[in-house]
Parts: structure tokens; C-alpha cells; sequence
């Protein structure tokens, strides 16, 4: 029987392994992005070009808009920080946080999965290099999965588990970008700045180009940024 699973896919490097792990355990995977209002929307032509590198059976990009709350540098008229240093970066809630994004995007996954029979979702969060998102960390994770179970008709109705597979959430960055390598990933076509130019071109100076390049460079790598 195939086994179905929907992916979050957002055009980065973590989604993008996430999904490459997902195809090895043979799931047909369909993939969910967002239109949320973010000022990285160009994210959203990288998960397109992952998606159909990747192979995925459908892929679907959702719009809703999270600039009606604002709040994050991501989503309201506030500067994406710049140039922040390995100590800053690892402390603190930063201001790129979107309130409650996970817990929406993995709301529209699990509709996407009821409708879909499909008990599987994958999503590529981190709790190392990201270690101040709220909605990255495995106590999260744990709680969304033990929710979806009770809310979801078939998860009641059918004596089968909801699962949320979080395949790289306690992977460094270069570990991540490793396992990417070793299934002979494209990470051309992915993208991870915040504040991209109105050409998609990345700033590299922002938390995620810094993280990035920091993982590339652990394997011998320079991305030409």
C-alpha cells in the first residue's frame, strides 16, 4: 500500500533534506508551501523548483496572510538583523520569529493529510541552530502530535496514529547540509535568506545566509552569495 505524507516545504535547505529523507522511506510525498506575506515570497519559486526536482505527487501553496498581525521582521515594517554574531544568534526569541507560524502551517497540513488518508506529515524544524523558536522545539512537536490525534475525525475514527516526523530537528546545520550531499541534493535551487534583493539575490548577512554559509563552509563549501 503507498504510503502518503505531506511535507512543509518552504525553498530552504532544511525542508528541502527533509523532503529528500521523506522519498527515502519511500513515502509519495505532497508538498504544502505558504503565501503568508513574508518579504522572502521569492522562497516560494525555490520550494517550486524543489518540488518538482524532488518529485513531489502534488504541490500545493496555500495563502493566507500573517501581515494582519504583524509582529515579526518577517511580516511587518521592522529590519531583518544583520551581521549578528554565533552568541546572539543562539540566544534569544530573534524578531524573525512569526508568532505561531508552525503551529498554523501544521494546522494546514493536517486538513491537507485528513482529506488525503494520509497519516504522515514531515516538517523541517531545528532545535539547534534555531534554538530560540518556541514552535521548533521537540516539546512542540510532541504536543501538535498528541493535538492532532484528538482533532482530526479519522485520527479518532481509524485505530491508526497521526505522526509528525521531524527528521533533522537535532542536526547542526552542516549535519543537515551532510545528509543532503549524501543523497546528491541540489542545494542551488534552495534559498534561506530573509531579506532577499528584489532580484532573489540572498544578502548574505542576515541569521539564515550566516547559518547557511557556516554549515557550507564546515564541508568545504562557498556559496556564491
Amino acid at each position: 500500500m503507498t504510503k502518503k505524507a505531506v511535507l512543509l516545504l518552504s525553498g530552504g535547505l532544511d525542508s528541502a533534506t527533509t523532503f529528500a529523507l521523506a522519498k527515502e522511506q519511500e513515502f509519495d510525498v505532497y508538498a504544502l508551501s505558504f503565501r503568508y506575506g513574508q518579504r522572502h515570497a521569492v522562497e516560494l519559486n525555490a520550494a517550486k523548483k524543489v518540488a518538482e526536482m524532488l518529485g513531489a505527487k502534488e504541490h500545493k501553496i496555500a495563502d493566507i496572510d500573517l501581515r494582519l498581525f504583524g509582529g515579526s521582521a518577517l511580516t511587518a515594517d521592522i529590519d531583518v538583523p544583520k551581521s549578528r554574531s554565533d552568541d546572539e544568534i543562539s540566544h534569544g526569541i530573534p524578531i524573525t520569529y512569526v508568532p505561531a507560524r508552525n503551529t498554523i502551517f501544521l494546522s494546514f497540513a493536517l486538513a491537507w493529510a485528513e482529506v488525503l488518508d494520509a497519516y504522515d506529515i514531515f516538517i523541517g524544524v531545528n532545535a539547534l541552530d534555531y534554538s530560540g523558536y518556541p514552535d521548533c522545539r521537540p516539546e512542540f512537536i510532541e504536543a501538535f502530535e498528541k493535538m492532532a490525534n484528538l482533532a482530526t475525525a479519522y485520527g479518532v475514527a481509524k485505530n491508526q496514529r497521526i505522526r509528525i516526523h521531524t527528521p533533522i530537528i537535532n542536526m547542526t546545520k552542516a549535519q543537515i547540509i551532510g545528509e543532503g550531499l549524501k543523497r546528491n541534493l541540489h542545494y542551488s535551487v534552495t534559498i534561506s535568506c530573509y531579506d532577499p534583493s528584489s532580484e532573489g539575490k540572498p544578502c548574505g548577512q542576515c541569521d539564515s545566509c550566516i547559518l547557511r554559509a557556516k554549515g557550507f563552509a564546515e564541508h568545504g563549501i562557498v556559496e556564491d552569495v
